[in-house]
């Protein structure tokens, strides 16, 4: 039986996926405001400055700041001035998740790379506890190279929006 899902009314839908995008990225590790920052940009598409940040998600102005210096440095957001404005303005940046998965790529090569180091360290005759270390290298290698395809994938992709809108 295909259950039929009803549309919210769109304030509600929009507030929905903020929150949800919140804990998302709180489950992986991030603060649950950067996540409401960052949902809140990819879903209304447009620069917001900190005020309009701040007062849109009801959190302060220090929350914002270090919410979105986190995000920048992950390569998905972007401060952009608007004209005649002082203000700094965010928006998203395109290939935001590209951008991000190929992060991932680089600390999964540094912690093959380590690992690889300490397998070294391990004598030949310790077989059991190298064939284990040496699977846990494959691991993040193969882990790599399929998160390169996805990046390759989403950067060929065309965008719907960049949040130049």
């Amino acid at each position: 039986m295909n259950k039929s899902v009803q549309a919210k009314p769109a304030a509600e839908a929009r507030s929905d996926f903020i929150e949800k995008i919140g804990v998302i990225v709180q489950t992986e590790g991030l603060p649950r405001i950067a996540g409401r920052v960052l949902a809140m940009l990819l879903y209304d598409g447009e620069r917001a400055s900190f005020g309009q940040l701040a007062e849109a998600l009801q959190v302060s102005r220090g929350s914002i700041s270090s919410s979105v210096r986190l995000l920048e440095t992950q390569q998905l957001i972007k401060r952009v001035a608007q004209p005649g404005d002082r203000q700094d303005y965010f928006q998203i940046v395109p290939n935001a998740f590209s951008n991000l998965i190929e992060a991932s790529v680089l600390r999964m090569r540094r912690a093959a790379a380590d690992i690889e180091e300490l397998l070294r360290e391990i004598p030949d005759t310790e077989v059991g506890p190298r064939q284990r270390v040496q699977e846990y290298a494959r691991y993040y290698h193969a882990m790599s190279d399929g998160m390169i395809e996805t990046a390759r994938v989403l950067r060929e992709t065309p965008s719907l929006g960049t949040g130049d809108a």
